[in-house]
């Protein structure tokens, strides 16, 4: 480290004088702001300091060969020099010396400490999202209005944010949302697309200057993300479209829109780089590649030549429902400056053992990029309740690093994105706390080990910091502590080893029905996340499956991982039991985690007692012995008494469990309409379940059979709509053709259907450019759209709100009738139904081979059809 000097005339020194605790300032330099945050860092704590210090701070006056974002601290005497790489670094070492201080009560620091970030990027972010949609909005769609977002105008809380974020070494904050163009600049060829008035825009573009300006001094880039292709609402109605539709093509008019918002908002705001999500509202990869190419890095490159500028902001490319490495590999030749992106495990926190396909898509993409982002997405499955354990976080770092190949962090808030800046916690007086309150700890755990992963006794360091937090002392915060890492396991083990999904359609704390455990499948299983997001292991369908069959089990296993997390509430209650003498600060937060440890306890005792108890409805299955039934229902009785204690605990303590509350939540129930968002709403769901099994076990046990195969279902009327599309329809019978020119016909198909007025579509056509379905009706009326249920290309695939955010747009994201309908030499159908109000509708179909089954008003019940040569699951044991 000989090329480094402390250059005085950059910095700040800070002298503190053995006759009083005065701070003299000698010099700085006002053109490097991040060492005059620094000092004022260093100056909050001087009251308290030993005297007689003088502390200098400085940048390194030769960095060019230096580590990015490092430092220097050199101790000789009672004269501390912080000299950093750069003038981040300048930050990052004062940090260093006030975690010193914190830590021993002194500053006796060794003579020399050298240091620099594992991690390049470190960010968190922001979403100016909300709960639900806005009137006439889609999802994503949120224009920054102070009805909308009045916390965005906040600067004292976004000074308490970045300073935050800046204590726990972080070097980046991304602000999310779909079309954020609309409401931070204004064009000249479109000024009727700005979603704000003229005084809003000048307040927005005055925040978002401040924001950026602040960030700044911080040593933080303020990153832009956006959904592509979202348009804003007033452009899309001026020109009678929709903001978005992931079925339509690119045109010349959306691309030269997206263009120049892009340039106009570079050459607005210099300093901001930007995350560009080609997935969710565009179909395919050929369209994330021109639009990548042709629209997004050109509006980019406009924007920096209108500015005069030859520098290029970082983009950040995410690998989201798109092929990363092939979209890298295209763009590179273009813009050099590209980052890319990955979630770590999905939306949710689920293991530090990732790895299958997707952690192979993170070491593709990290061994080309300079750096490459792992991204701790949305944690559906931790919300609503704390969740700080620094040793899981540890170990899921340098997973990312070691399985990843990542070097770099974007972290969600712990829970309630949704709902930023608040928690759920339901307080007195209708008050709301902060996440950056209450989460603090989840911040600096991840920030700590994005900095640096390979850390010894590190647990003393947590013990010291929490026992500060809570005014006791550190075998009270060990006991702390360990309540955090023991909780910290429950939720990852149970997503991973029972969940439908990692993603936001699922809400774990929230439970899942027993329907859900003995047919996953019903519900749309999300292999992916299986095949990656955890160690290997079996679902609890298989597992039975495999105990009837005498095979050998695979890695983790069901009921073992029930018991252990039954283990780890257990422990994590006992460890923070009777502390409550002992803690002298933030009594009322503590209050709080002793509740979510209570919770936790709770959450994992009812859903073991579930799993038992679907264990004997799948023994069923194998067996059709109802004896198993019977054993099942005293298991889920219990289940349900645990769970009545939850809903006792969070009535009063929480507002709602998941904060999306619409209707693209999916698991245990749709989140439509607001509703099911808490426990307490739950109860009935669960109890109409057992009374359900109970019903039918007395069906199946009767002498008369009432549980008769021979059910009616309610046949479905043509509804009387006008198709304006020119599609020609055949009647749905056996024998009927349903496309163009082809030789495929219905074999067999649901009674329900027989009758309806398909449509007959071109089978190339949709493959190659999908499908428009334009008609009129004056009622309501449902569209049955037919999905071939095949992995090939060739099909078009049904709507995954993983991938998809307005797949659950009509209501269309499960199926109606599964094995529909049997064609001659074609995949069996599932039916499902796009509801749609009065009016003129055009629906873009995705592209592939699909089908229109016609168009109904009868409420058709949601059933099996097994037309598949029958099925032999026994989900409907849970049904009325």
């Amino acid at each position: 480290m000989r090329n480094i000097r402390s250059i005085i005339a950059s910095g700040l020194v800070i002298a503190l004088s053995s006759c009083g605790t005065s701070v003299t300032k000698v010099e700085h330099n006002p053109a490097v702001p991040q060492t005059e945050y620094a000092a004022s860092l260093i100056n909050s704590y001087v009251p308290s300091m030993q005297k007689g210090y003088k502390i200098k701070i400085g940048v390194a006056e030769n960095h060019a060969d230096l580590p990015q974002e490092g430092f220097t601290i050199k101790r000789k005497g009672k004269t501390i020099n912080i000299i950093g790489n750069d003038a981040s670094g300048a930050i990052y070492g004062a940090n260093r010396l006030l975690e010193y201080y914190k830590l021993n009560g002194n500053l006796e620091i060794p003579t020399i400490i050298v240091d620099a970030p594992e991690m390049k990027i470190r960010g968190a972010c922001v979403g100016l999202q909300k709960t639900v949609y806005l009137p006439g909005h889609k999802v994503y769609e949120y224009p920054y209005t102070p009805e909308n977002f009045p916390w965005f105008y906040d600067k004292e809380l976004w000074i308490k944010y970045l300073d935050m974020l800046a204590a726990d070494n972080m070097n980046a904050v991304f602000l999310w949302n779909g079309h954020p163009f609309a409401s931070l600049v204004k064009l000249e060829d479109y000024p009727f697309a700005a979603e704000v008035d003229d005084a809003t825009m000048a307040k927005n573009q005055e925040m978002f200057s401040f924001l950026t300006t602040e960030a700044a001094k911080r040593g933080i880039r303020v990153i832009q993300m956006f959904y592509n292709i979202i348009l804003s609402k007033p452009f899309a109605d001026h020109y009678g479209i929709a903001t978005q539709d992931r079925n339509r093509p690119i045109t010349p008019l959306i691309s030269d829109y997206t263009r120049k918002s892009i340039s106009a908002f570079i050459q607005k705001y210099p300093n901001v780089g930007f995350l560009v999500c080609l997935g969710e509202a565009m179909a395919t990869i050929e369209d994330d590649v021109e639009w990548m190419k042709n629209t997004i890095i050109p509006g980019i490159k406009d924007g920096l030549k209108a500015s005069g500028r030859t520098d290029e902001p970082p983009i950040i490319l995410r690998s989201h429902d798109t092929d990363g490495p092939r979209v890298l590999r295209e763009s590179l030749p273009l813009y050099k400056n590209i980052y890319t992106m990955t979630k770590y495990t999905g939306e949710s926190l689920t293991t530090y053992e990732p790895g299958g396909p997707w952690g192979e898509t993170q070491r593709q993409l990290s061994s080309v990029a300079p750096i490459h982002i792992s991204n701790v997405h949305i944690l559906a499955n931790l919300e609503p309740w704390r969740w700080s354990s620094p040793a899981f976080v540890d170990k899921a770092v340098k997973a990312m690093h070691r399985v990843h190949g990542a070097n770099g962090l974007h972290l969600y808030p712990q829970a309630n994105y949704w709902d930023w800046p608040y928690t759920a916690d339901k307080l007195p007086n209708g008050e709301r706390q902060l996440q950056i309150d209450r989460d603090w700890m989840w911040y600096s755990a991840w920030g700590r080990y994005a900095w640096k992963s390979q850390r010894d006794n590190d647990n003393v360091y947590w013990q010291k910091v929490l026992a500060d937090y809570y005014g006791t002392d550190t075998l009270t915060a060990r006991h702390i502590l360990k309540a955090y890492d023991e909780s910290g396991e429950i939720a990852p083990k149970l997503i991973r080893r029972f969940g439908i999904t990692e993603g936001n359609r699922q809400c774990l704390l929230l439970g899942m029905k027993a329907s859900q455990l003995v047919n996953p499948y019903k519900y749309t299983v999300y292999e992916e996340f299986y095949q990656s997001c955890g160690p290997a292991g079996e679902k609890l369908i298989e597992y039975v499956e495999k105990e009837w069959k005498h095979e050998k089990h695979v890695g983790e296993l069901p009921l073992d991982i029930v018991d252990q997390c039954v283990e780890h509430g257990d422990k994590a209650v006992a460890a923070i039991s009777n502390l409550s003498d002992k803690i002298t600060k933030n009594k009322d937060e503590f209050e709080r985690l002793v509740n979510d440890m209570e919770c936790y306890k709770e959450f994992a005792y009812s859903f073991k007692y579930k799993v038992l108890g679907a264990q004997q409805v799948l023994n069923y299955k194998w067996s059709k012995d109802v004896e198993y039934l019977k054993k099942a229902v005293p298991l889920l009785e219990k289940s349900n008494e645990y769970y009545k204690k939850l809903a006792e605990r969070t009535k009063d303590t929480y507002l709602y469990a998941n904060s999306m509350q619409t209707s693209q939540r999916r698991i245990p129930v749709g989140g439509d309409g607001g509703k099911f968002k808490t426990w307490e709403e739950m109860i009935p769901v669960y109890e109409d379940e057992l009374n359900s099994l109970k019903s039918n076990i007395v069906k199946l046990t009767s002498p008369d059979d009432a549980n008769s195969k021979n059910e009616k279902y309610p046949k479905a009327v043509n509804a009387d709509v006008k198709l304006i599309s020119n599609y020609k329809t055949v009647t749905l019978t056996k024998g009927a053709k349903l496309f163009e020119n082809r030789d495929e016909a219905i074999d067999s198909l649901a009674p329900e259907l027989e009758g309806l007025k398909a449509l007959v579509l071109n089978r190339d056509t949709t493959r190659i450019v999908g499908g428009k379905v334009e008609f009129e009706t004056s009622k309501p009326v449902k569209m049955l759209v037919g999905f071939f249920i095949d992995d090939q290309n060739k099909f078009a695939s049904p709507p995954k709100l993983e991938t998809d955010a307005t797949g659950n747009e009509f209501g269309q994201a499960e199926a109606l009738i599964t094995n529909a309908i049997s064609m001659s030499n074609m995949p069996i159908v599932n039916i499902h139904a796009y509801h749609l109000n009065p009016g003129r509708h055009v629906i873009n179909l995705p592209k592939g081979i699909i089908m229109v089954a016609g168009f109904t008003a009868t409420d058709l019940k949601i059933r099996d059809a097994k037309l598949n040569g029958g099925s032999n699951e026994v989900d409907w044991l849970f049904m009325k």
